[in-house]
């Protein structure tokens, strides 16, 4: 075989495994919130700690990036355009293609520590994210509903990290993890946006890693990436766990379904916290993947504020 394709054959091989390809191995310090336009075709994803929001176009492979003003922890897209999201100083309406910034309000200047970090939109068009403690240290994060009209509502608190949410196909039940003390919640969501019901839905403490991101399939099964675990597992609704789906990457922090019938898994992943000697055994660190799942996962909320 000649030099050039040997080498090319050589990449082709380390970029993928059993039951796993990394697409782009974009090396993200804290790659999180993947988020797939259905009209566009597309991938979104944020680094929150480079403050990067990142396109990926699975068909061509094309990659795009920008630098945001600030760190930002979660994107939904947007029906008016661009993208809703949660950054360090609160909640923003961005447009990451034309590189527009704009802040709408902060629920917590009166907690400079915090940062948002996960966050999605249920099917009445709000858009749900939740706070941390940046230095991951004080119970004072908590989860919020952005309304249509842009107020805020605390929606639950107490979290050191708060990661999710994610909804029932239905939309009756909200998931959300408190992922320092590896605790699985799940909550009744009514339609008013109200949430009522709090209960353990899985207690992680038992499991290898921590519970960061999850998503839902169109079965109702939860899909979770396990940080510490370099995997995905798949809980039924009734919170057992059916399926592990490994990586070759230790932090995967969260999920989301694509492609034309949503039968796509794409996984990101962090290099944060890992050492040098840890890097050298993890050279995808940090980038994107895909898993393959056996079910089609459901579109993603388009926040109508």
């Amino acid at each position: 075989m000649p030099r050039a394709l040997a080498k090319l054959a050589a990449m082709e091989t380390a970029l993928s495994g059993p039951g796993w390809a990394c697409l782009w191995p974009i090396a993200c310090e804290l790659g999180e919130g993947p988020i797939w336009d259905a009209d566009r075709q597309l991938l979104w994803f944020v680094d929150i700690e480079r403050g990067n929001v990142n396109r990926f176009d699975p068909a061509s492979g094309a990659q795009f990036s920008w630098r945001a003003p600030c760190r930002i922890g979660s994107v939904a897209l947007r029906a008016g355009g661009g993208m809703i999201a949660g950054t360090e100083h609160g909640f923003a309406l961005i447009d990451p293609e034309a590189g527009t910034f704009e802040l709408i309000g902060n629920p917590e200047p009166h907690l400079p520590g915090n940062r948002f970090n996960d966050g999605k939109v249920d099917a009445g068009g709000n858009f749900w994210a939740g706070t941390m403690d940046d230095a991951k240290r004080a119970t004072s994060g908590a989860l919020y509903r952005l309304d249509r009209d842009h107020r805020w509502t605390v929606a639950d608190c107490g979290y050191r990290i708060t990661n999710g949410p994610a909804f029932s196909p239905d939309g009756r039940t909200l998931y959300h993890n408190e992922t320092v003390s590896k605790q699985g919640y799940a909550f009744d969501l009514a339609a008013d946006g109200s949430l009522s019901n709090k209960r353990l839905f899985v207690d992680w403490s038992t499991f290898p890693g921590h519970p960061d991101g999850l998503t839902v399939d169109a079965d109702g099964y939860v899909w979770q990436a396990c940080w510490g675990a370099a995997c995905v597992r798949r809980v039924s609704p009734a919170g057992v766990i059916v399926a592990e789906h490994a990586l070759p990457a230790s932090n995967v922090s969260s999920c989301t379904f694509g492609g034309a019938n949503f039968e796509r898994l794409f996984v990101t992943t962090a290099r944060e916290l890992l050492d040098a000697d840890q890097l050298a055994a993890q050279p995808l660190a940090g980038g994107l993947f895909e898993i393959f799942p056996d079910v089609c996962g459901l579109p993603a909320g388009i926040y109508t504020g």
